[in-house]
């Protein structure tokens, strides 16, 4: 460990130990580029294992393997979370990769052409950083969520990890989303549960049916990972849409909620008489919220200039303003695959690509630099 007033150099730093993260590491290490991955958590994989004990992907085995790892696991099999945390922990550990967990980055800011990276007590220098993370760092709750009763158990959804933690009464979730979806349907088993919140549409078939297993793999490969891309007309308009608002439900669709009695209310507007008020003015009396209202970016520590309304400022992930930063896991970053398993290794690799290049256009410069006075490098 180094000490504060003995930052350590390093070429590459990556800021994030999830899938995007050891995917740039997997490129990097094949170009032959020293790095390291730094993660706030305690264990690699963990940022899946926190997530609601029921959780499964949307995505069967066959599109959740990163680059030179297959998922193993049948081709159709939907994995849970901690058999995807499991698996990348796994990942890092068979490539070799240098991930250093229980550092959570605090500051990143630049001295002329050196980034500066602040970890609690540990410090680093490096020529690139490669910020790996998706959009959804910061739980985000309305405001007078302060102004309800006490009494009212309040979890956002990253909080929230069974049934048992709530109380007996009404459940009001909040978000209309996959996760507000989901979550409504687990809690109707043991309350009766409204669910507020404009609908974001449906995929229109069952993931797990047949129909998904002959759909699902034309629909990844053209459509999400080829079509839908920030450098075609159609996929810069759903990049709009996508960054904007949510994306359609998934596993659970709107019948099946009705079908269990889960009531569907207008959007929670405030608070009234220490009780949730909806947009119709009408205050229904429930035991227990849980809000599922999404996340913001949470890059507030990042200290340059490269911090948009919706999202970073790059363009595919590279950093133009900044030479050296760069983005991978970001929603959309250049595809509608990007923030996915099975897409999140094209935008690495990329990035890995990037960082290579400007190693080598540095060594040259360097080289040009060194020459004796008359000798052409």
């Amino acid at each position: 460990m180094t000490g504060r007033n003995e930052p350590e150099r390093i070429q590459t730093v990556v800021i994030g130990g999830g899938q995007a993260g050891l995917s740039v590491g997997y490129h990097l290490q094949r170009l032959g580029l020293p790095f390291v991955i730094l993660d706030a958590n305690e264990r690699i994989g963990d940022a899946w294992r926190q997530r609601w004990d029921s959780l499964r992907l949307f995505t069967p085995a066959r599109f959740n393997g990163l680059d030179g790892r297959p998922f193993p696991a049948p081709w159709h099999y939907f994995p849970t979370k901690d058999e995807m945390a499991d698996y990348l922990e796994k990942y890092a550990r068979d490539f070799g990769l240098p991930v250093r967990t229980g550092l959570r980055v605090e500051r990143l800011a630049k001295d002329g052409d050196t980034f500066l990276i602040e970890a609690g007590p540990q410090h680093f220098e490096a020529d690139n950083v490669v910020v790996a993370m998706a959009n959804f760092q910061k739980p985000r709750v309305p405001e007078f969520a302060t102004q309800l009763d006490a009494r009212i158990v309040q979890l956002h959804s990253s909080e929230y990890r069974s049934p048992s933690q709530l109380r007996e009464g009404d459940v009001l979730v909040v978000g209309a989303g996959n996760s507000g979806a989901e979550i409504a349907k687990e809690l109707s088993q043991r309350h009766h549960v409204s669910l507020s919140g404009r609908s974001p549409g449906q995929v229109p078939f069952r993931v797990e049916s047949p129909v998904a297993r002959i759909v699902l793999g034309p629909l990844f490969r053209v459509v999400f990972h080829h079509l839908l891309t920030v450098k075609t007309p159609m996929g810069r308009r759903a990049r709009r849409k996508v960054l904007a608002g949510g994306e359609p439900l998934i596993r659970v669709k709107r019948r099946d909620l009705a079908a269990l009695g889960v009531e569907a209310v207008p959007k929670v507007t405030g608070a009234r008489s220490g009780m949730p008020m909806l947009e119709d003015g009408h205050v229904p009396e429930v035991a227990n919220v849980v809000w599922c209202t999404g996340y913001v970016p949470g890059f507030e520590w990042i200290d340059l200039p490269v911090l948009g309304d919706l999202e970073p400022l790059h363009e595919g992930g590279i950093v133009k303003s900044q030479p050296g930063l760069y983005f991978v896991g970001l929603k959309f970053l250049y595809s509608f695959s990007s923030v996915m398993i099975h897409g999140v290794g094209r935008d690495a690799a990329r990035v890995a690509r990037a960082v290579e290049s400007r190693a080598r256009r540095g060594k040259t410069r360097e080289s040009r630099n060194r020459a004796p006075v008359g000798v052409r490098s």
